[in-house]
């Protein structure tokens, strides 16, 4: 639908287009969920046979998906996620040349990404691969507070101000091991997110003094403590990355608190945050990516002004269109209102797990 809402704003064929490009590489992504899973048999099979018919049915056949949803006759690319981060990253920035870093949840098997961006390239150096992941990491914690998974993350960053981080000493010497380097790994043996359909387990549980808040339960200083000290485990392992200029993208790069941190107080004399830095940027990375990559088109930067021109593109409304939905907000916001606080913390469960089954 987002397709051929564009191609109707531009008003032009699908045959008018050169080039589709998707933001993953399905196949790539499906050998590591199949991987981690049967690592962790017997435990990961019920996770193993509910993503099954997800990707059989629709996931490894996206190619002729694409081609039979767009009506599109070429073939069909595709970039690797941090790739498509990267180039979202860099190229609409305004440096010549920068350290780029991508932080999210995981891609195919990256999570954390280190490369440089110069002219018309960017090239991924290191990485940092699945299950070992600071995306994941504040998303376990976003869960774990009563959040809802990979939309309720910044609800933590919020939190952070009103608690104290007593935990994060213990975070950081009991499930996150952080090197100098910036590199780190996590004491899996605390997430459940590998083999289960929560982020945590008992033994996270333990650690913090209970089970995950509930999602209808007032909020406790205890919630805004750990929100607090994730928060501060965040901000230290971004602050342990160092070059002139940096570009960023990917989840974590939506933690404006760390990046306003990493502006002040790290060793860059400048920084560029693609603003769409989750998944959605990484469709226009993954444009990009072909442009500058794939047909090695020229890319010119002048150090002063970025070429981030599409922020603010999208639908237009008319007033009418407008009022309408008002209405609709309105009416979801009553049904919501009135609805049964136990129906509301299943909803919300339902959630997480769906989110969990489908990037694994």
């Amino acid at each position: 639908m987002a397709a051929e809402f564009w191609l109707e704003e531009a008003g032009i064929a699908i045959s008018e287009v050169d080039h589709v490009v998707f933001y993953d590489k399905p196949l790539i992504k499906f050998d590591r969920l199949l991987e981690t899973y049967l690592s962790f048999v017997p435990s990961g099979w019920v996770s193993l046979r509910k993503a099954i018919p997800l990707w059989v049915s629709k996931k490894l056949h996206l190619p002729r998906i694409i081609k039979k949803e767009l009506g599109w006759k070429g073939k069909a690319l595709f970039t690797e996620h941090h790739e498509s981060h990267a180039a979202s990253a860099f190229f609409p920035s305004l440096f010549e040349e920068a350290a780029v870093i991508c932080f999210n949840g995981v891609g195919e098997w990256a999570t954390t990404t280190w490369g440089v961006g110069k002219g018309n390239r960017v090239e991924i150096k290191e990485q940092i691969s699945f299950p070992h992941s600071v995306g994941l990491l504040y998303s376990a914690f976003t869960y774990y507070t009563g959040f809802k998974v990979n939309s309720g993350e910044y609800k933590v960053m919020g939190l952070a101000p009103y608690g104290e981080p007593r935990y994060a000493d213990m975070i950081m010497e009991e499930i996150i091991d952080v090197k100098k380097d910036g590199s780190f790994r996590m004491n899996m043996d605390c997430f459940n997110y590998c083999q289960g359909l929560t982020m945590t387990n008992h033994r996270f549980d333990k650690l913090f003094g209970g089970p995950p808040r509930k999602q209808e339960k007032k909020l406790t200083q205890r919630e805004m403590d750990i929100a607090a000290s994730i928060q501060k485990v965040t901000e230290t392992i971004m602050l342990k990355i160092g070059q002139k200029n940096l570009c960023m993208a990917g989840g974590v790069a939506l933690n404006c608190v760390g990046n306003g941190i990493l502006l002040r107080e790290g060793s860059f004399d400048d920084i560029w945050v693609q603003p769409s830095a989750g998944d959605a940027g990484a469709a226009l990375g993954a444009a990009l990516a072909v442009w500058h990559h794939y047909l090695d088109m020229p890319r010119e930067a002048n150090g002063k002004e970025d070429k981030q021109s599409g922020s603010y593109l999208g639908p237009h409304f008319t007033n009418d269109k407008i009022k309408e939905m008002d209405t609709l907000v309105l009416e979801d916001y009553v049904l919501l209102k009135n609805d049964q606080p136990e129906r509301k913390e299943k909803r919300i469960g339902e959630m997480n797990s769906n989110w969990i089954e489908e990037n694994q």
